[in-house]
């Protein structure tokens, strides 16, 4: 599953999520914008928040409710709920315990 935050037509970035049936690799992807102008975008669509250049945490309750509706699998709930277990087996997750660590990756070459 892939966590978009992209310049958009209007003064604010878009955020959305996208391959939401690959529930076997997280990651967000950010466009060409800045570290700051990528966490406001996150926090302000509720998704989560950036820690640094390189890690984001998505909440896992917003994640779910933003991609369960694109899925096209019957049994993605419980799909979900297996990456979730998987991630918080690893330490993947913030120290809400709501929230799930994420690699960034930009567009940016740095």
């Amino acid at each position: 599953m892939i966590v978009e935050v992209v310049g958009g037509a209007g003064p604010a970035p878009e955020v959305r999520v996208s391959s939401v049936d690959d529930l076997k690799h997280l990651h967000l992807a950010v466009g060409a914008l800045t570290t700051e102008e990528a966490d406001e975008a996150l926090r302000t669509a509720g998704l989560g928040r950036l820690a640094d250049a390189d890690t984001a945490f998505l909440d896992v309750a917003a994640l779910r409710a933003a991609a369960e509706p694109l899925a096209s699998s019957g049994d993605w709930g419980q799909q979900f709920d297996g990456m979730v277990d998987h991630a918080r087996s690893k330490g993947w997750v913030g120290d809400d315990g709501a929230s799930l660590q994420a690699h960034v990756e930009t567009a940016a070459s740095g």
